[in-house]
């Protein structure tokens, strides 16, 4: 029988109401409400990220190809987009790209999808207002799967071989413009120094959440915007490239740019195009690390001072065993099993009280956002669990580890005085 394990497990299960009882439930408590809060903050931080980052790449695709004379986003420049380069940028599966720190680094997965847009800003105006709005030009080819979730009345654009007159409007727009779906507009623009028009007619209204794209940006025929600008059917200003790993995002830019483009053209990621959106992200990162190590703290100090007290309240028990012929180590270890019986406990309500809240958060989304300031109207949820597993690990890691110090003060206790203390 393990001598040290069965004085603590009497001691931890004792039904006589002491102090050390009331301070064994508050210590228990405390690791409980910081593994909910470890998990929740996870799971919160890596949903927002998650789900802000799944919104820019369904809007923007993964990787912008633009012609090198383009300096910034909205600059009308032109390029010819031939069918076999297409081709070529759809027949990249995987790809392998020399690291100057890791060698020859190869991508989990290659292209799966290369749409052309322009982009054209222009001015609706209606009888009550007058609105900034920044087109986006799509083909016949585009894969509406991306904007389809976020479709929130109407219907997506029939874009076919003929010109067409729909227009994809966010529902922010249509309520400042006072413009609903199957209304006929017009929108102006300046080509040269005149004033041009054309009329679209709104097949339907969607909202991905963020406020800053979606009040700016409407979806219609490229066509549409070809005729305008007097381009070429195959000439284009963007190349949307989707990829089928976001892991390989950096890589499959790098190897588009140094092997498959022609010199004139450029290719960048949406994360560099739009950095100031996923610097952001980032510091996310830097929260939920701060969260984490401030939590550990407190169940650190928590366990350490539960541990003082109960070796302070056995006095008398440690003077009698140690008089008996018990070892100041297994003395020791009386009290560190008895913490981690705490521990135990705490980790098994803290986790049935995260994931519980987590869940219950995923599917009622009962806590709600200010969608003005972090793009979404409740706060999102991604179950990461092996870093669930790995806070768990670290938690019972670091508490037994930074107990061992103070569980020395058994060493300093006479048993000869010891046996006198009351």
């Amino acid at each position: 029988m393990n001598f040290s394990h069965y004085i603590a497990k009497r001691i931890a299960f004792s039904k006589n109401a002491s102090f050390s009882r009331i301070i064994v439930r508050i210590a228990t408590f405390t690791v409980a409400i910081s593994i909910t809060v470890m998990i929740l903050a996870s799971a919160m931080i890596g949903g927002f990220k998650r789900e802000i980052s799944h919104r820019m790449f369904d809007f923007w695709g993964h990787v912008h190809v633009t012609d090198i004379g383009a300096r910034r986003f909205l600059d009308e420049v032109p390029m010819e987009v031939s069918d076999s380069l297409k081709l070529k940028l759809l027949d990249i599966d995987q790809v392998s790209v020399m690291n100057d720190e890791m060698g020859e680094v190869q991508s989990k997965g290659g292209i799966k999808g290369v749409f052309g847009t322009i982009y054209k800003p222009g001015i609706i105006r209606t009888k009550k207002s007058i609105e900034g709005i920044v087109l986006k030009g799509v083909g016949s080819d585009y894969d509406w799967q991306y904007m389809a979730p976020y479709l929130k009345e109407g219907k997506l654009p029939a874009i076919t071989d003929s010109m067409s007159e729909d227009i994809l409007l966010s529902v922010q727009t249509a309520r400042r413009t006072q413009l609903k779906v199957g209304d006929k507009m017009i929108i102006y623009f300046v080509k040269s120094g005149k004033q041009l028009r054309k009329r679209f007619q709104i097949s339907g209204l969607y909202k991905t959440g963020m406020e800053e794209f979606d009040k700016k940006v409407a979806l219609v025929d490229l066509k549409k915007l070809q005729d305008l600008l007097h381009w070429k059917p195959n000439e284009v200003s963007t190349l949307e490239i989707y990829v089928d790993d976001l892991d390989d995002l950096q890589l499959l830019q790098e190897h588009l740019y140094y092997e498959v483009l022609p010199n004139n053209l450029y290719a960048q990621t949406i994360e560099n195009k739009f950095s100031a959106i996923f610097e952001w992200l980032k510091l996310q990162s830097i929260n939920e690390n701060v969260i984490l190590i401030l939590m550990l703290v407190v169940s650190i100090v928590n366990m350490i001072t539960s541990l003082l007290i109960l070796i302070l309240e056995r006095t008398n028990m440690i003077g009698i065993l140690s008089a008996l012929g018990a070892s100041r180590w297994s003395l020791r270890k009386v009290f560190i099993y008895q913490a981690a019986y705490i521990i135990f406990y705490g980790l098994l309500i803290g986790n049935a009280l995260g994931f519980g809240l987590a869940y219950l958060q995923k599917y009622t989304h009962i806590l709600k956002l200010d969608e003005e300031h972090y793009y979404l109207t409740y706060a999102p949820i991604d179950m990461n669990y092996p870093a669930i597993l790995l806070i768990n690990v670290l938690v019972v890691v670091a508490i037994l580890v930074s107990l061992i110090l103070p569980s020395y003060l058994v060493n300093k206790i006479s048993p000869i005085k010891a046996i006198r203390f009351r």
